[in-house]
């Protein structure tokens, strides 16, 4: 059985996706697989040359990895592969459309609107603490929390950049209390992980992959009752949304221990800091026996 890794791409986060893919495709040989390496970027052609019995492990972040591009290109080669099919990608890249649903499930996420740079002052969720993020995107690029919003908010430079980024973003309530995430593998919640930032910066691109963030699983602070659900309710989030074989759900804890829905990462990285190895780590999966799991899931399902 051959396998195809697929890393690197065109998104903002094609380094994270390089490291991710390495990681994967060193776990996938250290577990007697014979793996090629290839780059969308430069290799897309490549797809057309590989047999149909390959799998194709796509460990690709952002734009044309995560969205539904890459996995649309790969249905139409009827090649199989590790991860959501291209409809779930897309709907998850989506954050709003991913509230909007999750929200029609009765699952709780924290208020938010759709706005422009031009609505953006007209909206009242930002007459209070508040997070603005681009509605496609992920490595928490293009997220800006505003805690202190001035009555009425001003806009600075920040806000006009990440309306650089895309057009539309969403305002959402600030959520005061901690943040922790749950890896979803084969629809099954593996242990929770806390994400504790460093005073400065928070959980940013920069502090979330120089080894500054603590990460802590399972979590200490958290109690056991709270951790059940937030499994509970990231299962519910990967079937909700269709997800296949992997996922990520990020959540908020308040203060009184209700847990609000952030959004659903379709393809988590794999890098030696990622959170999802990490946690599978916990319940006893090396990294070669957790890409050995990604391998069999793609077997199964596609029968091969």
């Amino acid at each position: 059985m051959k396998i195809l890794v697929l890393g690197g791409g065109d998104s903002p986060e094609r380094e994270v996706s390089l490291r991710s893919a390495k990681a994967v495709a060193e776990a996938a040989r250290m577990a007697g697989y014979e793996v090629e390496e290839a780059d969308p970027k430069y290799d897309l052609q490549k797809l057309d040359k590989i047999s149909k019995a390959t799998i194709v492990l796509p460990i690709l972040h952002g734009i044309n990895g995560e969205d539904g591009a890459i996995q649309r290109e790969l249905e139409k080669r009827q090649l199989p592969f590790l991860g959501s099919d291209s409809k779930s990608s897309e709907t998850c890249f989506d954050k709003w459309l991913t509230h909007q649903k999750l929200a029609a499930a009765g699952l709780t996420m924290p208020r938010a609107a759709l706005v422009t740079n031009a609505t953006y002052l007209d909206e009242p969720l930002v007459r209070e603490p508040h997070v603005l993020k681009i509605v496609h995107g992920g490595s928490s690029i293009g997220t800006l929390p505003i805690p202190f919003p001035d009555p009425p908010p001003l806009k600075n430079k920040f806000v006009d950049d990440i309306f650089k980024l895309e057009e539309e973003a969403i305002v959402e309530t600030m959520i005061d209390g901690k943040e922790i995430t749950v890896p979803i593998l084969d629809g099954y919640a593996l242990p929770v992980i806390e994400i504790i930032p460093p005073d400065e910066g928070g959980f940013n691109y920069e502090n979330k992959y120089n080894g500054r963030t603590q990460e802590i699983v399972p979590p200490k602070s958290i109690p056991e009752e709270v951790q059940i659900n937030a499994r509970l309710m990231a299962e519910k989030v990967h079937k909700t949304m269709g997800c296949r074989h992997l996922s990520r759900i990020d959540f908020m804890v308040n203060k009184n221990n209700k847990l609000y829905i952030l959004e659903a990462n379709t393809m988590p990285g794999m890098t030696e800091q990622s959170l999802f190895p990490k946690s599978a780590a916990v319940n006893g999966m090396s990294m070669p026996q957790l890409v050995n799991k990604f391998i069999d899931m793609v077997k199964r399902d596609y029968n091969l």
